[in-house]
């Protein structure tokens, strides 16, 4: 199963492909979605959506998993990345795919083992577990990981 796994920001947005093949996971693809400040919100909200549209089309994933709402404390950037993950749910409503969410917690503790791990130590374990020698963008590994972080859920499921 081929699942797409999205980190949504407002500047950046991270996304990465992982397929599970005879129970081992590989990396299919993954990249970010980025824009200058200069660029005006609204159309970095739309940029996502059309973006992640035509990255469901041409890969089509089976399903989405994405970084659900965490505590913040800057207001106006947590309102932020609420447009993004709108605008990733929308595109995957829109593309067929159901959607898994899972809390920053949750996706450490399913990388690292532990729920405050910083962004490097979750990039390195991605880049064990998909067996990666090229480096990666936090964004992109954020986004690997959550896709990851799915298939492990995954295996508990009836």
């Amino acid at each position: 199963m081929l699942v797409l796994g999205v980190d949504p920001g407002s500047l950046v947005t991270g996304y990465g492909l992982v397929e599970k093949k005879d129970n081992r996971l590989i990396y299919a693809g993954g990249g970010k979605i980025s824009f200058p400040r200069s660029c005006p919100f609204s159309e970095r909200v739309h940029g996502i959506f059309g973006s992640l549209v035509e990255i469901i089309q041409s890969h089509h994933p089976e399903e989405m998993s994405i970084e659900d709402i965490f505590f913040a404390k800057n207001v106006k950037s947590a309102l932020k990345i609420g447009h993004a993950r709108g605008a990733a749910l929308v595109a995957a409503i829109q593309c067929g795919l159901k959607v898994f969410e899972y809390s920053p917690l949750q996706i450490k503790q399913a990388m690292v083992g532990y729920g405050r791990a910083s962004k490097e130590q979750v990039r390195a374990m991605v880049k064990l577990i998909l067996k990666l020698d090229a480096q990666l963008s936090l964004d992109t590994a954020d986004a690997l990981a959550i896709a990851i972080c799915h298939h492990n859920w995954l295996r508990f499921e009836p």
